[in-house]
């Protein structure tokens, strides 16, 4: 065995996922004994099999994944349990095994292949589709792209016809739980997280105790995630404005942005002009909107 061929073994082996009490697999997907294959290529000691010293790296390399993804989704772990999440997270990455240079990119699939996942938690399947969306979006806005906003008088030349894009950062959700604030209560316990809710600021809240966490009710919001000064705010807006928004995010012109989010809206037709002139302003206020851009990270 030359030294790649040993490279290439060895990564196979530690990268191979963990069995369900989190021990090193005994056999390979082909039937051969992973004992004999260490046996070939790691030494053992006074104390420790072939098999137990590559066991070591195994577990470690696992270790160090379910804990990158946990940092990315520590509400999903708060509700669910360090054992059924540590479950949930080997099982989605024997699914999307990590194929990026930074463990920035692991959780990135995980919302959507939660969808198709409901065993780790039945009864709160739909909450914890919610709060995975939102805990990505967080990542999302967080490390973002941010191009130059609109002037004012860039605006004032808008018309019907106009392009006009929102910020790369700007993630919008629409959720059946209220789960900015039980996510937000989360990351209170983690002083590095820098985030806020205006939901949560507008209200005053007594002081929880660690991991008691707000009980859920379902009621539908819609949020938008954003980036400003460098901390991350979760911002509930109303239907209208996240339909005129995610219009917009779809690269449409104004005017028929306008037209999708007032379709079947319950707002009379005297009052929706000055609801758009105030979503506008608000959007404009926070930097939203900027000239059409080319998506790179589409491209990878």
């Amino acid at each position: 065995m030359n030294l790649l061929e040993l490279q290439r073994r060895m990564a196979e082996d530690v990268r191979r996922p963990l069995n369900t009490d989190f021990g090193m697999q005994q056999e390979t997907e082909e039937g051969l004994s992973i004992s004999q294959l260490a046996e070939g290529y790691v030494k053992p000691n006074d104390r420790l099999t072939s098999f137990e010293r590559l066991e070591i790296y195994n577990r470690q390399y696992w270790f160090r994944v379910i804990a990158a993804v946990s940092e990315d989704f520590p509400a999903l772990a708060a509700v669910l349990g360090a054992k059924r999440f540590n479950s949930l997270v080997l099982a989605y990455l024997k699914e999307n095994p990590s194929t990026s240079f930074t463990l920035r990119n692991l959780g990135r699939n995980l919302p959507i292949w939660l969808v198709g996942h409901p065993e780790f938690a039945p009864a709160r399947h739909l909450l914890l589709l919610d709060i995975a969306r939102l805990e990505w979006a967080y990542t999302e806005a967080f490390d973002g792209l941010a191009v130059p906003p609109l002037t004012q008088e860039d605006l004032g030349d808008l018309g019907a016809d106009s392009p006009l894009s929102l910020q790369p950062h700007l993630q919008l959700l629409d959720l059946r739980y209220p789960v900015d604030e039980l996510v937000l209560a989360v990351h209170k316990e983690t002083p590095a997280s820098d985030i806020v809710s205006n939901a949560v600021l507008e209200r005053e809240q007594k002081q929880m105790t660690p991991r008691r966490l707000p009980t859920m009710r379902r009621s539908a919001i819609y949020l938008a995630v954003h980036r400003f000064d460098n901390s991350v705010y979760y911002r509930r807006i109303d239907r209208e404005a996240f339909l005129l928004l995610s219009a917009l995010q779809r690269r449409i012109s104004v005017g028929e942005a306008i037209e999708a989010a007032f379709a079947d809206s319950k707002i009379a037709a005297e009052e929706q002009g000055q609801k758009i002139q105030q979503h506008f302003a608000h959007a404009a206020e926070l930097g939203w909107f900027c000239r059409p851009y080319i998506d790179l990270s589409a491209r990878q």
